[in-house]
């Protein structure tokens, strides 16, 4: 009965073993996969053409929507989008904006082209519960016509370096060269510039009703129609330009952001751009587990240069880089060399506090959530626990055919062997030598060796059963 016992141990581990195999042989399938139809959707989405017509009446107005952090793909959206106004022969374009801020060269970028526009350029901070914060401050002052929705906000423009902690006195640097640069713009926009120094020096943030009682901004609208009926009749300056707009029965036609900027912006958020890392990682992993035609590796890579796309525009710190990159090391380390587990516990170590370090900003829309660091840590924990199991079980598995399946087995003397003779061996008779004695019928015999179709036996003796 123990020995019936045992079979059914053996025979249960090496099924455990081969279904944990499957799992993650189809885990990893999946990984492939999805990495594949990720590019097709990258790759379509750059061939994807505008959808602004230029055959467009002259009484159109442009509304062009930014929302999210203000970066590289926010700024040439808006740059293209005041270019093609131009080419439609529109009246004026509406930026309609929801932002927490942004980087200070995107922001620049946008202003100089407000600045540089050869039609009115109207911000219009909406919905309700909308924020021009920080860059979105600068962008609104900037604008020819600064217009907010009711319970919405603007200010809080203290510049915040995104490389971590900086010396007081460059901090005041900074700071005064922010103050005037905002004070520059009012004057060009004749908006209100003594209370610039409390937006930018005191991080003073304004309702769209205290906005407009101090001159910060020209309207207050409910929505987009509204805005249209105050605006209407409204003579403004832009350049060396007088506008007077004509918007209460204006056509409003809308620029959508292309779908390759749409998906540059999103790789701006710190948080896809550790998936995308994190994405490269495993399909690299992958192509070292199970080399083939090269699929996982180079989808990878990609995954892994769009992540450097992304911090390009966030505060990398490179000492937390240089702790992922040890850690996908150790990985494949660990895959080429089994060490039990020993080197992907360190690469999970090395990796979470790693992942913890990366961003290095203290805005909160700029760093990589802790959650989402914890459960790609334990997942990649769990995931590398069970598969290297998986691996040292199969390594580690008794073999059951071949010579290494029989060595080692009991078996019994059907007829006396002197030195040759028949064994019950694995439920077959096997013809046997007897290495050391002479062995008569039904003695327990132990197989030694296999020379080939023959087995090489001994006798156990009854003492060693005891």
């Amino acid at each position: 009965m123990n020995g019936n016992l045992i079979c059914c141990d053996e025979y249960s581990m090496h099924s455990g073993v081969i279904i944990s195999l499957k799992l993650l042989e189809r885990v990893l399938k999946l990984v492939k996969s999805f990495l594949f139809l990720f590019f097709c959707v990258l790759l379509i989405s750059f061939l994807s053409p505008d959808k602004v017509s230029a055959d467009q009446p002259e009484s159109s107005v442009v509304l062009v929507k930014i929302s999210g952090v203000i970066d590289p793909a926010i700024a040439i959206f808006v740059g293209n989008s005041i270019d093609r106004a131009v080419e439609i022969s529109a009246q004026a374009i509406v930026v309609e904006m929801d932002t927490p801020g942004g980087l200070d060269a995107s922001m620049r970028t946008i202003i100089q082209k407000f600045i540089d526009a050869k039609l009115p350029i109207i911000t219009y901070v909406y919905p309700q519960g909308a924020r021009a914060a920080s860059a979105g401050t600068f962008i609104s002052y900037a604008s020819t016509v600064s217009a907010m929705a009711p319970a919405t906000s603007i200010g809080a423009a203290h510049p915040v370096s995104f490389s971590g902690e900086i010396s007081k006195e460059m901090d005041q640097k900074i700071t005064n060269d922010a103050i005037s640069y905002l004070k520059n713009l009012a004057t060009i926009r004749n908006r209100n510039s003594e209370i610039v120094v409390d937006l930018v020096k005191e991080s003073a943030s304004l309702t769209s009703e205290e906005a407009i009682s101090k001159g910060v901004i020209d309207v207050i609208a409910d929505d987009l129609n509204d805005l249209l009926l105050e605006l209407d009749g409204r003579e403004v300056v832009q350049g060396s330009n007088k506008f007077v707009l004509r918007t209460a029965n204006a056509d409003v036609v809308e620029i959508e952001m292309p779908l390759a900027l749409r998906l540059l912006h999103i790789l701006a958020d710190p948080n896809i751009a550790y998936l995308l890392m994190m994405f490269g990682v495993y399909g690299i992993i992958y192509e070292f587990a199970s080399p083939g035609l090269g699929f996982s590796g180079i989808g990878g890579a990609i995954c892994l240069i769009l992540a450097l796309y992304s911090f390009q525009v966030l505060p990398v710190n490179i000492a937390g880089l240089a702790l992922i990159i040890l850690a996908l090391i150790l990985f494949i380390v660990d895959i080429i060399v089994p060490s039990h587990g020993i080197l992907t516990a360190g690469g999970v170590i090395a990796m979470i506090f790693g992942s913890l370090i990366l961003i290095n900003s203290p805005t909160p829309y700029l760093r990589v959530a802790p959650a989402l660091i914890i459960g790609i840590s334990l997942a990649t924990a769990v995931f590398f626990f069970f598969a290297l199991r998986a691996v040292y079980k199969a390594h580690k598995a008794k073999p059951t055919t071949g010579k290494e399946g029989i060595t080692g087995e009991i078996g019994e003397a059907r007829e006396d062997m002197n030195p040759e003779g028949l064994v019950f061996v694995q439920g077959e008779l096997w013809m046997a030598t007897s290495e050391e004695e002479d062995i008569i019928k039904g003695d327990k015999v132990i197989v030694k060796n296999v020379d080939g179709l023959k087995l090489i036996v001994s006798k156990i003796n009854k003492k060693k059963e005891v």
